[in-house]
């Protein structure tokens, strides 16, 4: 008994040891994260209206204590591996809130109510998504990029004109953003005209393996990590999911000296939202409706993400000018979601 008592004293103390060194590792590393600038980023993923604002479409954000919105002008592709873009110069085709008359009006309605505005342009590829854009052959990866620059940069201009703090130089581009030359050519020619600070929307499989966060001011991440598998999980579990990423994204910021910013963040509410996030309402059809785990997924990243001294902020995918009676669907307007977003945002404690 007393060689056992010896051995277990012995484990207990290697054990505080190794605690201690931790912690005090911990410490030091904390120290060295790059901060976040000023006030953090109370952010929604605002929806382009089909017509002119009326009036009062803003008042549901302001009062859940958003403090940013994100607009999101589109370019078009027919083909992953097409390297023509058709955007607002080719096409008159567009929705009101899409178009620069639109982003404009829409930013000055917004300074109005006390809301900063992004924006942060998406390619839209037709029976696919961003991250699968890729080019066959050198010839036309050149054209692509000389599509894109133009693109991109007629939304920079605007950015600039209508004195935005920050512009998002690309969106889940995963399958382009390997060719580093070109993408610091974008950015330095972004830079030549806008003043702001800039960024860059990485997938959550993608932002580890970018080499050109260094000439960006923020590593933008679409944050839609998997947290927990199958349907109702616990809000322990969701946060284990976040304890499972966050050292990933603290080595980034140790790595870039960058603060991170979700330039996307969003669930569903059903009950599978924390199993493949990203996943399309169209895609859940079958799946069961369910509030309280869209708002426990929003808790477990309050609780584990939002205090991170590295943490620039977030905004949530997504708000409607107008919310309709889609379902499911990943807008927290008019759900518990909401209510767990305001609190977080404003220190309330307004009851689920």
């Amino acid at each position: 008994m007393g060689t056992y008592i010896n051995k277990l004293s012995g484990l207990i103390t290697a054990l505080g040891i190794v605690l201690f060194t931790a912690t005090c590792h911990t410490g030091k590393q904390a120290e060295n994260f790059v901060r976040f600038e000023n006030t953090k980023h109370r952010g929604v993923c605002w929806v382009g209206s089909r017509n002119p604002l009326k009036g009062g479409e803003m008042a549901g954000a302001t009062a859940a204590g958003v403090s940013h919105i994100s607009q999101t002008p589109f370019g078009w592709q027919e083909d992953p591996a097409d390297s023509r873009i058709r955007w607002e110069m080719h096409s008159d085709r567009m929705w009101w809130g899409e178009r620069s008359e639109g982003l404009t009006a829409t930013i000055d309605t917004a300074r109005s109510q006390g809301l900063t505005s992004i924006i942060k342009p998406h390619i839209w590829v037709s029976g696919s998504w961003p991250g699968e854009i890729a080019m066959k052959s050198e010839q036309d990866w050149k054209e692509w990029f000389e599509n894109y620059r133009r693109f991109i940069l007629h939304y920079a201009a605007l950015s600039e004109e209508r004195n935005l703090p920050l512009f998002c130089i690309g969106t889940e581009l995963e399958k382009t953003s390997h060719r580093e030359m070109e993408w610091r050519q974008i950015i330095t020619a972004v830079r030549e005209v806008y003043s702001g600070k800039l960024t860059y929307a990485a997938n959550f499989t993608e932002y580890e393996s970018i080499r050109f966060w260094d000439a960006l001011d923020y590593i933008g991440v679409q944050a839609y990590f998997p947290l927990a598998s199958g349907e109702n999980p616990a809000l322990d579990q969701l946060m284990l999911g976040w304890e499972r990423v966050i050292p990933d994204l603290e080595k980034i910021n140790l790595k870039y000296k960058k603060p991170i910013l979700f330039t996307e963040l969003g669930y569903c509410n059903t009950s599978d939202a924390a199993d493949a996030p990203w996943l399309w309402p169209k895609d859940r059809k079958q799946a069961v409706l369910s509030e309280e785990v869209q708002a426990r997924c929003y808790t477990a990243f309050f609780e584990s993400v939002w205090h991170q001294p590295w943490f620039q902020g977030v905004y949530f995918w997504k708000w409607y000018p107008e919310r309709g009676n889609r379902q499911p669907d990943f807008s927290p307007q008019h759900q518990m979601a909401q209510k767990v977003m305001k609190n977080y945002f404003t220190g309330s404690s307004e009851k689920l």
